[in-house]
């Protein structure tokens, strides 16, 4: 274990949720356009062109304060920050830099079981730069203004973190928490939620030399970057080199970080207020009317998990999916926790794995929530074993069709009639008397023999739990 304590920071860069730009109206989904073909005189910086907000932000940004347990500021301005890239064409990019829109916060976290509280600096409005692309071996560069004028907010914790799983646990709150508040899409492939890492190690309280590592799209690699850079800094400073204040990278085939620039200071880009964008001013009525329509939020819901019966790893299986997590709630208001209970383990269970191995999805679990109750009812009722109802449930939730219609066209119901039963168990105990003997001697555990030659001459049909207890009471144990 490392003698040096890590301090940890993170700005994550999340792409709200708009139709169109944050300063123009062209579309804000270049997913699948071509390169080049979502832009403006905007985007491209000419000269003469004016931004207009996209009003749209405001209440998405208003969304991701309360999300983030605090309140957007009345108050706030736009900043230009300059720099010179390839794919900033006007040399700077409109983001907010001494008044944002969102001032202080927190996020809940939780690792290994001990609760932690990670308090927020701030976020900011800005608009996203383009994409360049190196071809290898290539003596040029490619350049993609798509992405240019993407509204983001950049959501910028304190330095309050200590280790790579703090840090993972962090952005897995954030991601779920602006999915629950519908900010954003957080499509983690498409980079609507991008997490740049700031570490420092020291053995003082003093806070070392950071690094900061940019443009994470998964919650695996903010995790294996840091760890990486705990352990990089450790070595350099342990054969007494220096750590450089830098930009790194990560790169995931090698497991590493790579340096990529010197790290700039806030003075090295020139803000200053932009001046073809007045002031943003929010209204206490337009901010009461976001707050009272906002959605359930992680936390509650896990709340809700608890009193259902849900162990902290089912929760956190159903938060990633919002509108199954709200069927599960539905259900406990429809049906008690109990039948609740039931259908979270068959989601958090076989339903998940069949998601997995692309057999379902969740669009089908959702679309067939009824039938998948009444098949949770026939295993209660003790009219379809677990084994019978994993082998309709595809069908059931690929179709919508009747469960108990698709278990009888398969043969699959279970006989209960004690009567038609106990004529099976009287000849099951006739043809094996040794053992029925060793049961009434006390050797219960021949039980599960007797059990077992019953389903055989029911053909699967019989219930256990009955057959077991009917075997009981004849043999008079």
């Amino acid at each position: 274990m490392s003698s040096y304590k890590a301090t940890i920071g993170i700005e994550c860069h999340v792409q709200l949720k708009t139709a169109t730009k944050l300063f123009a109206a062209v579309s804000n989904d270049a997913r699948a356009a071509e390169p080049n073909t979502l832009i403006s005189h905007i985007c491209m910086g000419m000269p003469g062109s004016l931004p207009v907000l996209n009003g749209k932000v405001i209440e998405l940004a208003t969304k991701a304060a309360f999300a983030l347990g605090t309140r957007p500021q009345a108050f706030s301005k736009f900043d230009r920050k300059h720099y010179f890239y390839p794919d900033l064409p006007k040399g700077y990019q409109i983001s907010q830099f001494e008044q944002p829109i969102i001032l202080g916060g927190h996020i809940n976290t939780s690792v290994e079981g001990k609760p932690k509280r990670i308090n927020l600096t701030r976020a900011h409005l800005e608009e996203d730069a383009g994409k360049s692309t190196h071809p290898e071996g290539a003596n040029y560069s490619l350049v993609d203004l798509n992405r240019a004028g993407t509204p983001l907010i950049e959501i910028v914790s304190e330095p309050e973190m200590h280790s790579a799983a703090e840090a993972k646990a962090y952005a897995q709150e954030l991601y779920l928490l602006m999915k629950y508040a519908d900010v954003s899409d957080v499509d983690l492939y498409h980079g609507n939620m991008r997490f740049d890492v700031n570490v420092s190690v020291s053995k003082t309280e003093k806070l070392g030399t950071r690094t900061e590592t940019k443009n994470l799209n998964s919650f695996r690699s903010v995790e294996k970057a840091i760890d990486y850079e705990i352990v990089r800094q450790s070595d350099l400073l342990d054969k007494g080199k220096e750590i450089l204040q830098e930009t790194r990278g990560w790169d995931d085939t090698k497991q590493k970080t790579y340096s990529q620039r010197s790290k700039e200071d806030s003075h090295d880009y020139r803000y200053f207020p932009d001046p073809d964008l007045p002031p943003i001013v929010i209204d206490e009525k337009f901010i009461s009317v976001i707050e009272n329509s906002m959605p359930q939020l992680p936390d509650e819901l896990r709340r809700q998990f608890e009193k259902i019966g849900l162990d902290s790893s089912q929760a956190e299986t159903l938060l990633y999916e919002p509108e199954i997590s709200k069927f599960v709630v539905e259900i406990s208001d429809s049906h008690g926790n109990k039948t609740a209970k039931t259908i979270a383990n068959w989601v958090t269970g076989e339903i998940q794995h069949l998601v997995v191995d692309g057999k379902l999805d969740w669009q089908q679990v959702l679309t067939n929530s009824k039938s998948l109750v009444k098949l949770v009812s026939l295993v209660d009722g003790n009219l379809l074993s677990s084994t019978a109802a994993k082998e309709v449930l595809v069908d059931v939730l690929t179709t919508g069709s009747d469960p108990q219609a698709i278990a009888e066209s398969k043969n699959l119901i279970q006989e209960s009639d004690e009567s038609a039963l106990i004529m099976i168990i009287e000849q099951v105990i006739s043809d094996n008397q040794k053992a029925a003997e060793d049961v009434r001697n006390g050797e219960i555990k021949v039980i599960g023999f007797l059990v077992g030659q019953v389903m055989k001459a029911s053909q699967g049909k019989a219930n256990p739990t009955i057959v077991q207890n009917l075997i009981k009471k004849l043999l008079g144990v």
